[in-house]
């Protein structure tokens, strides 16, 4: 069963792809391909795995697409990466399921493994990648290019 609380989640990883003041545009750090979700951290808790079994991710250069266990298409996004710097950061604008919603964070990659923490409205932006209140955290592994 594909929880909201994930649709939501994966709505803040949609950002708008211009005008971002403060978060420089580059390439996508090796981001690209097609990802399961693996994991989910949230508020400080650990999610069941339950909650994320089936759902796929597909980043692309400019945009993330999220598909349901049910390969319906979930989430249509873009986004902004700054890479210059360890972990990187990420400036996320919601277009689906609420738009206009943001959200700041942190990206790290380790071989196929893909990181991103990220507050949710009223929340303070992550530092490291343990999640607080209005906090949460996914886990990716690529699938492939």
């Amino acid at each position: 069963m594909f929880s909201s609380s994930i649709l939501l989640i994966l709505a803040l990883c949609i950002i708008a792809p211009s005008g971002i003041p403060g978060i420089a545009v580059d390439e996508t750090a090796g981001l690209n391909g097609i990802y399961s979700i693996v994991a989910l951290e949230k508020n400080g808790e650990k999610q069941p795995e339950r909650n994320v079994q089936g759902q796929m991710v597909r980043i692309t250069p400019d945009r993330i697409f999220v598909a349901d266990h049910e390969n319906k298409q979930t989430i249509v996004a873009s986004y902004r990466l700054n890479s210059s710097k360890v972990p990187w950061n990420i400036m996320m604008l919601s277009e689906l399921p609420q738009p206009g919603q943001e959200a700041r964070g942190l990206v790290k990659r380790e071989g196929d493994m893909v990181w991103l923490i990220y507050h949710l409205p009223g929340g303070e932006t992550p530092t490291e990648f343990k999640t607080k209140q209005k906090q949460h955290m996914v886990v990716l592994r690529k699938l492939s290019k």
